[in-house]
């Protein structure tokens, strides 16, 4: 019984392998026998791989900065320029340095959300003793950058935080000096030399140092912060000047009106002297223009016009003046009336 099943189980499979029937794909074989040698050379090759990644022996420095480049702790003395960079993991390491313009603003009273921002350092005003020992504050504001050129050289001798060391106690040290040679009234008069000052004693300090480490772009004199019976003082003495130009002011005015008078009374008696001198210049020439003949003339027309009234009037009596010195006049004996005939002169 056992033989004929195991017959008939045999019949079946051959069937099967002579395609009679299903039979499912076989998947392929994989050989994952590998030597020991290339195994180990597989896991040393991801090794090196994720090293690579892990300790990333590149830096990438952009534009307004520079590399300051260290190797066991050493600094090396040129800066590394803009630009991709590889460096040795583990024993070299690059520190990067902002060389692009920075700004310290002192001021009196800060709004850090308003004025605070990258490259902008903010600090209280500078308190200074004016000549006579009254407190001023002075509010600056200093621009400056770190020279490139001698950026490693800086960041070996100063450090990393050599803004601190350069520019801040030079900007106070600089105010103090100046600003303690004048009074504090006088102050706000001489603002623009005192700024000026400052900027020269604070530009020749920084950028006089050895290497020059740091560039200055700017500095400006914001505000000059006074105490306040310095102030009181100066609004008195402004009011005083302005009390003594309105006086000035009245005393001009009144000046020229006098003056203008003056001119008006002076152009009539010019006036009347012009006149003057006219009509005697016209008699002159009048004068001059009567000559023994034009006289003699006149006087023969007189003549003339008398012969005419005596053919109206044979009564009248003609009395003739020689050299016509006087009018000529003639009388009429019927009314007595005399009427002036002519007169020469």
């Amino acid at each position: 019984m056992a033989s004929d099943m195991n017959d008939y189980f045999n019949k079946k499979k051959n069937e099967a392998n002579r395609g009679g029937g299903f039979q499912s794909p076989k998947p392929p074989k994989m050989d994952f026998n590998l030597s020991g040698q290339k195994a180990g050379m597989l896991w040393i090759i991801g090794g090196i791989l994720l090293l690579l990644v892990l300790a990333k022996p590149f830096i990438i420095i952009t534009e307004g900065e520079r590399g300051i480049l260290s190797t066991n702790g050493k600094y090396e003395e040129r800066a590394l320029l803009p630009g991709l960079h590889f460096l040795i993991p583990f024993i070299q390491k690059v520190y990067l340095v902002d060389t692009k313009v920075r700004i310290i603003n002192y001021a009196d009273k800060i709004d850090r959300a308003s004025t605070a921002g990258d490259g902008i350092v903010l600090k209280p005003a500078i308190t200074v003793l004016d000549k006579r020992g009254l407190p001023v504050t002075i509010e600056l504001t200093v621009q400056y950058r770190l020279n490139p050129q001698v950026a490693a050289q800086t960041i070996s001798n100063w450090g990393f935080s050599w803004e601190d060391k350069i520019i801040d106690p030079v900007a106070r040290d600089i105010v103090r000096n100046v600003v303690g040679q004048y009074e504090a009234e006088n102050l706000p008069i001489m603002r623009n030399a005192i700024a000026q000052k400052i900027e020269v004693g604070i530009r020749n300090t920084v950028e006089g140092q050895k290497n020059a480490p740091a560039q200055l772009e700017s500095i400006q004199l914001r505000e000059i912060g006074l105490p306040q019976k310095v102030k009181d003082q100066i609004e008195r003495v402004q009011v005083a000047k302005q009390e003594v130009e309105r006086a000035q002011q009245d005393v001009e005015r009144a000046k020229q009106e006098a003056f203008k008078k003056e001119t008006e009374a002076q152009g009539t008696a010019n006036a009347i002297t012009i006149q003057a001198e006219a009509q005697a210049k016209a008699n002159r020439l009048i004068g001059s223009s009567l000559t023994p003949g034009l006289l003699k003339l006149e006087q023969i027309q007189v003549q003339g016009k008398f012969n005419e009234a005596l053919k109206e009037n044979k009564d009248a009596k003609i009395f003739l003046t020689p050299g016509g010195s006087t009018p000529n006049i003639w009388l009429d004996t019927k009314t007595g009336d005399g009427q002036k005939i002519s007169s020469t002169k």
